[in-house]
């Protein structure tokens, strides 16, 4: 792992990780609306993932001492890169910001000041959807929850991790991403995190999403019920699971895994479809056939 550092000697409050590769058109965006918050003192930590496009020399010419860029060998993933800014993080808050994405100026001067109010370990904000350059309404089912969530989490991804904020203690407790899993890696994360912390909601629109491109992780990974399905079977294997968030896995689970399965026989994978059941079954028990309703 390759690493250039320029950051100040004074401790930041906030540190900034931004995952990225081959993003040259669209870092820059990103980079400059971190290091443009009002809040400070804040650091920047770009990961890059191995590009081969013109995102270090992107990067270089910021010539910015609050700014650090991580060079990691090509391919580990975003998980990785994540991790890899966590690891060498300073400041008291971590916020992640994806590479596609930005930040509205107020935005971390705004979400610092209501997590202390709150005494909160980790929150988000709401955010601007852009799609194709023009403002988009997200659905009443992408609606952002507040506090306890964990059994609407288990549907969806309700936490966009461009804005979140978080302590440096929540990760030290919680855990990192998991770079096992390709994609659903924040899913992964936020069920962790629910299972011992409420997420607050900052009811501000803070960010700004990025969406619709054919590089996005979204569009790369089709089928990422197979990943949730996966980070269910692994927070079925902790010991500080209670019998109520076990139930709430095991009926998720039969559902996503059905859903898969039917998925996999319209595109003639039956042997796919067959295994991912077997793995469902053997930790949620009877889940009937695979064109059925979950119960």
């Amino acid at each position: 792992m390759e690493r250039h550092n320029g950051r100040n000697a004074d401790a930041p409050l906030v540190s900034a990780i931004i995952p990225t590769r081959d993003r040259a058109g669209l870092v820059g965006r990103a980079v400059a609306s971190a290091l443009a918050q009002t809040h400070a003192p804040l650091e920047v930590i770009v990961v890059d993932d191995g590009s081969t496009d013109d995102t270090p020399a992107v990067l270089a010419a910021f010539c910015e001492p609050r700014l650090t860029v991580v060079r990691l060998d090509p391919g580990r993933g975003v998980s990785a890169a994540r991790n890899a800014g966590l690891a060498v993080a300073r400041g008291a808050y971590v916020a992640l910001l994806d590479s596609d994405d930005e930040w509205l100026p107020a935005k971390t001067a705004r979400q610092v000041a209501f997590m202390r109010e709150k005494g909160l370990a980790i929150s988000q904000t709401r955010e601007i959807w852009m799609r194709g350059g023009r403002r988009v309404n997200p659905g009443n089912a992408h609606a952002k929850p507040d506090g306890f969530f964990f059994e609407k989490a288990l549907e969806r991804c309700l936490v966009s991790p461009s804005t979140v904020l978080c302590t440096r203690e929540f990760f030290q407790e919680v855990g990192g991403f998991d770079e096992g899993l390709p994609a659903c890696e924040d899913y992964d994360l936020w069920l962790r995190a629910l299972l011992r912390h409420p997420v607050g909601l900052l009811a501000e629109d803070l960010a700004v999403r990025h969406g619709g491109r054919p590089d996005q992780l979204s569009a790369i990974h089709v089928g990422q019920d197979l990943y949730r399905i996966r980070s269910m079977l692994g927070l079925l294997g902790r010991d500080d699971l209670s019998p109520w968030h076990v139930s709430c896995i095991k009926k998720e689970l039969r559902r996503k895994a059905l859903c898969y399965a039917k998925g996999c026989l319209k595109r003639d994978k039956p042997e796919e479809a067959a295994r991912v059941l077997a793995l469902a079954e053997a930790a949620a028990g009877p889940l009937g056939p695979a064109g059925e309703t979950a119960p």
